[in-house]
């Protein structure tokens, strides 16, 4: 089987990492072939490219590589939301409430649902176990309907 991903351009050096150490990593991994052209080509069994397709479109959305390699593991999953549909103004306000003060939003998040949460382009991405990313999910979403984080901190320390 053959799959493609887009990443962003900036981001193709982390995925193939110092002298090609990524790559490799995730190549020997998987048992795929990757190729990184205008598209990331990922060749190997169905299910090895679908699991190197998640690790790649992982670091494609910000994550450093040792956070996307979490997806190994098939306890683990990968969730992005996309605030493409959003204005400018709008997206950096939303980004600005996921985040919070000195980061210290996503942290409480991440710490409370034990995930990983990356905030790039336009996207929101969650990377962690099953149930644990539903619940980030949840709250986050709480969080982009404009909820005030006091809602969404008791409404997180209810589900967790």
């Amino acid at each position: 089987m053959k799959d493609f991903v887009k990443i962003p351009e900036r981001r193709k050096g982390v995925l193939i990492g110092k002298n090609g150490s990524v790559k490799a990593e995730l190549e020997k991994a998987t048992k795929t072939k990757i190729e990184v052209n205008e598209d990331v080509t990922i060749d190997g069994e169905p299910l090895n490219v679908m699991k190197a397709r998640d690790i790649v479109k992982a670091i494609g959305r910000g994550f450093p590589p040792e956070k996307a390699f979490k997806l190994l593991d098939d306890e683990f999953r990968l969730v992005v939301i996309s605030l493409g549909h959003e204005s400018e103004k709008k997206m950096r306000r939303i980004f600005s409430r996921i985040i919070g003060s000195g980061g210290k939003c996503r942290k409480k998040i991440e710490m409370l649902t034990n995930t990983d949460i990356c905030v790039y382009g336009k996207t929101v991405s969650i990377i962690g176990h099953w149930e644990n990313v539903e619940k980030a999910g949840e709250v986050i979403e709480m969080l982009i309907e404009g909820k005030p984080h006091s809602y969404v901190y008791r409404r997180l320390e209810e589900i967790t």
